[in-house]
């Protein structure tokens, strides 16, 4: 297998088959990138870090929960990460990927037809605002995540109502500060949901700070939520 410069904390992570798999997916973006801007993240570090390690590590480093055989939707999945990622290292699990953009969904049709993953994949183009009002959509997940989509808040608002009873949000953060803490915290009462847990690492290769945070449903989040399009964005809770 071809190195090709990837970080050594990748290959603590995932195995060869798994590394074979991405390097297949960086390859199949690299060829859609030309007829259509996807990412900007495909080369070198870009990719094996912050693509591929940022997407997976969150699913190492919370060694007490259990990630795998899950139900789970990536919400804003753009290219397909953290979706895909987790996909490759979860086989064994159902994998939603839901973006307004229909030029991303387009896109993500051609990644699973074209590349190897074992899982039942769904590209869905529509808005999570939209689909939370679905009874097939709404408290039917085990996992939820959002990466590069929001604040917290504004995301806590588009996870929660898509969790069960017993799932897990994801929460991708860069900087985390004491106001945001507190604002999120206002958030989850509003949504009967709570905070889990929170790991915080630096970024191999100097590709900064990376802060997850875990949220979970109390109880069912009220019926309101999420608000219509466009209000969780401009008029965070």
């Amino acid at each position: 297998m071809k190195k090709q410069n990837i970080p050594d904390e990748i290959f603590k992570l995932v195995t060869e088959e798994e590394i074979n798999i991405f390097q297949e997916l960086q390859i199949k973006i690299k060829e859609l990138n030309n007829k259509t801007n996807l990412t900007r993240l495909i080369d070198g570090d870009d990719y094996w870090v912050s693509q591929v390690f940022d997407s997976i590590w969150p699913f190492k480093a919370f060694t007490n929960i259990n990630f795998d055989n899950k139900k789970f939707v990536d919400i804003g999945s753009g290219c397909g990460f953290p979706g895909l990622a987790y996909a490759v290292i979860h086989p064994n699990s159902e994998i939603y990927l839901i973006d307004s953009s229909k030029k991303k969904t387009d896109a993500l049709k051609i990644l699973i037809k074209e590349c190897n993953f074992k899982n039942n994949i769904h590209i869905i183009n529509d808005r999570i605002e939209n689909l939370a009002r679905q009874s097939s959509m709404r408290n039917n997940f085990n996992i939820a995540t959002t990466r590069a989509v929001s604040n917290p808040s504004t995301v806590s608002e588009y996870i929660l109502p898509m969790l069960r009873k017993e799932g897990l949000g994801v929460l991708y953060c860069g900087k985390w500060t004491d106001e945001e803490s507190k604002n999120l915290d206002k958030t989850l009462e509003i949504l009967k949901g709570k905070f889990k847990d929170k790991k915080k690492i630096l970024l191999p290769r100097g590709k900064g700070t990376r802060n997850i945070i875990l949220i979970q449903p109390k109880n069912f989040c009220p019926e309101v939520y999420p608000r219509k399009v466009g209000k969780p964005e401009k008029n965070p809770l």
